[in-house]
């Protein structure tokens, strides 16, 4: 839960006891889960009004996939998988894999090296 271990939950409740006060500490945690609740419902309705404004051909987007690590991801390194699978799959029908490579034979671009089990 963000990233925080017991031992600081532990100390964030003693802090919360020292300044609340064993009588409002009930009172202060609800109005809490009551603010968390308001602010998921509030970021959810945002996402769902950006999603309808948006129109049908955005309907898979995520705001998620604006931040730099998940757009990467997404899009770049799907690419690059798709390009992979579809190579491997072609050159592993084209060619056995017990071929063994002499000196003049050249890797054309795409293709996979032939796997030796022996050398790895």
């Amino acid at each position: 839960m963000f990233g925080l271990g017991w031992p600081e939950i532990v100390a964030l409740v003693v802090i919360a006891l020292l300044v609340f006060g064993p009588e409002k500490l009930p009172q202060a945690a609800s109005q809490a889960g009551k603010t968390l609740r308001n602010l998921r419902r509030m970021a959810n309705n945002a996402r769902d009004d950006l999603r309808t404004g948006l129109g049908p051909e955005f309907a898979d987007f995520d705001p998620a996939d604006l931040n730099p690590k998940n757009f990467v991801r997404k899009h770049l390194t799907a690419d690059l998988e798709d390009d992979w699978n579809a190579t491997s799959a072609t050159t592993a029908t084209a060619e056995p894999a017990s071929h063994a490579m002499s000196d003049a034979d050249e890797l054309g671009y795409g293709e996979v090296p032939p796997y030796d089990s022996d050398a790895t």
